[in-house]
């Protein structure tokens, strides 16, 4: 494909845009149409991009009435709405970078698979972690052989403190009846990530946690239901005006773009005081929790164990890989190898790509999960996407099972692939 790839945008907020930007930064793509309900996320996207009139749309459903503007279609909605526009999407021969999770039940991601199968259509789930400069390193380690054969994993995840507060107590993600679970909604990067870097299937997985802190019975005495009426918000570590008010003077639209489109002082605490942004974090209508650990074994006897956790510093992943000739220790930037046979340490520094959050593209991974699907789609080689739709539907179903576990207290197995005849 010599010409631009051209690219819809289905859902203009947070994530949508980012993409928007990713494919931009290219140089080989185009954004050429805009779906979206809410006026201001959709006409500042069209703006931007030059995006035509008769290709800005108020509901994804217009675009089915069209004749196919574009190759792809990015599904950033929120999470309970990815299904039908993907399937439908598919059906008319886009393909789809679609924003994880794929769904928020197994039997919509199933059938979003199904759908791009059908349509011979790519299908890639934004799993952004396995894009990084850092974890192509990491990987490479591995593949080389240099650790031996990997036996058992560490992996943390570091929410932070604020991010857990503004994404998951207080803002779109903190209740499971309009999202869905903290483990999908923001770890089933994590899980995928480990299945990409052990390279086995899951066999059984157990899981505990739960909310902790952010509920009414740690409610601090004298706290207000909104911050900027409250008593003791100069001694909590969540109070929204510490939180945002100095956002002021970052670059970074993320995250004050979810609270307001006044990007001013007056702009944040008007938002603080009107909208869900303000709120005390111990009287919110969250449910979802705000620490988990999952330990799973993969076939062969490997483990891994998976930890997220609200309360730290917002930082990058944390890794330790335990292997039979050696070890490895990584920060998301770094890697410190030691070799068991000459008892020696090496440490690898990967190309700095900015922090772990969104408003930082994820330490690059955004814009190398971009990068891959505008060569797949220019070149019409999926196999330039480091995961399927089929592959990214297992790790989700290692996610369900691994929230099946937590909520019964009881060690799920997974059914396994079915082998090929000739390996049976």
């Amino acid at each position: 494909m010599s010409r631009p790839v051209t690219v819809a945008i289905v859902g203009a907020g947070s994530r949508g845009s980012t993409y928007a930007a990713c494919f931009a930064q290219t140089g080989r793509a185009r954004v050429v149409a805009v779906a979206e309900p809410r006026s201001f996320a959709r006409d500042s996207l069209a703006l931007r991009y030059d995006v035509p009139p008769e290709a800005v749309f108020d509901d994804w459903r217009a675009l089915l009435a069209q004749p196919r503007l574009a190759d792809v279609a990015v599904i950033a909605t929120q999470d309970q709405h990815h299904a039908d526009p993907a399937v439908a999407l598919a059906g008319l021969g886009y393909h789809l970078l679609l924003e994880k999770p794929m769904a928020t039940t197994e039997a919509d991601a199933e059938r979003i698979v199904t759908a791009a199968e059908d349509a011979g259509v790519m299908l890639a789930v934004c799993h952004v972690l396995r894009y990084t400069p850092y974890s192509r390193l990491l990987k490479s380690v591995v593949d080389s052989g240099r650790i031996g054969d990997v036996v058992s994993v560490e992996h943390l995840e570091p929410v932070g403190w604020w991010h857990q507060a503004h994404s998951y107590v207080r803002g779109n993600w903190r209740r499971e009846d309009e999202s869905t679970f903290m483990l999908m909604a923001k770890s089933c990067h994590d899980l995928d990530w480990l299945a990409h870097v052990i390279g086995r299937p899951a066999v059984r997985v157990s899981s505990f946690g739960g909310l902790y802190e952010f509920r009414a019975q740690r409610r601090p005495e004298g706290a207000a239901d909104r911050c900027l009426d409250c008593a003791v918000e100069a001694n909590c570590p969540y109070s929204a005006p510490r939180i945002y008010l100095p956002m002021l003077n970052d670059t970074r639209e993320w995250p004050l773009s979810v609270l307001t489109d006044d990007r001013t002082e007056a702009g944040v605490r008007r938002a603080l005081r009107e909208g869900p942004y303000g709120r005390c974090v111990y009287a919110c209508d969250n449910d979802v929790v705000d620490h988990q650990v999952v330990n799973i074994e993969y076939t062969g006897g490997v483990t891994a164990s998976f930890t997220m956790t609200a309360f730290a510093p917002g930082a990058h992943r944390k890794t330790r890989v335990f292997g039979t000739r050696g070890s490895l220790d990584g920060d998301g930037d770094t890697l410190t190898v030691h070799d068991f046979l000459h008892d020696t340490s090496e440490v690898l520094t990967s190309t700095p790509a900015g922090g772990a959050t969104a408003g930082d593209g994820h330490g690059g991974g955004d814009q190398g999960l971009v990068n891959a699907f505008v060569a797949a789609v220019a070149a019409g080689d999926p196999t330039l996407i480091l995961t399927n739709g089929r592959d990214s539907l297992e790790t989700h179903r290692l996610v369900w099972a691994a929230e099946q576990a937590r909520r019964t207290g009881t060690v799920v197995s997974l059914p396994q692939p079915a082998q090929p005849e000739e390996a049976r």
